[in-house]
């Protein structure tokens, strides 16, 4: 299969580096997890900028990307932000796996969930 490029606003590649370095601890266990294809078997990315938007993970062979979202997206004007970009990743024809980190990690029940949304979205694909 091809590969496909999705643009992204190139002035968002160093505040991508920024966040990397500063991730919560949730984002930080899950990448643990997922860099040089552990535990999954996928190759994914952290903190990847995507047309005007960073995202969390972002899984290219299959067009996934895994948001975790902390308590600053409860109140309804983020709400609906991350609605409005959801819509405009999903135009990219992406699949959007959001978790609610609820101060925990998060990566043990991940770890039984991603294969499967991999793999899922990755057939969905062909």
């Amino acid at each position: 299969m091809k590969k496909r490029i999705i643009k992204y606003n190139p002035k968002l590649k160093e505040l991508s580096k920024k966040l990397r370095k500063q991730g919560i601890l949730s984002e930080v266990l899950l990448w643990k997890e997922l860099k040089g294809k552990k535990n999954v078997g996928y190759d994914f990315h952290r903190q990847k900028p995507i047309d005007i938007y960073i995202v969390d993970f972002f899984c290219e062979e299959s067009n996934l990307v895994i948001e975790i979202d902390g308590g600053s997206h409860n109140d309804e004007e983020r709400v609906a932000y991350d609605k409005k970009r959801q819509e405009k990743l999903e135009s990219f024809n992406l699949k959007l796996l959001r978790f609610f980190d609820k101060g925990t990690p998060l990566q043990r029940g991940m770890k039984y969930t991603l294969p499967a949304e991999v793999e899922e979205t990755k057939e969905n694909l062909n």
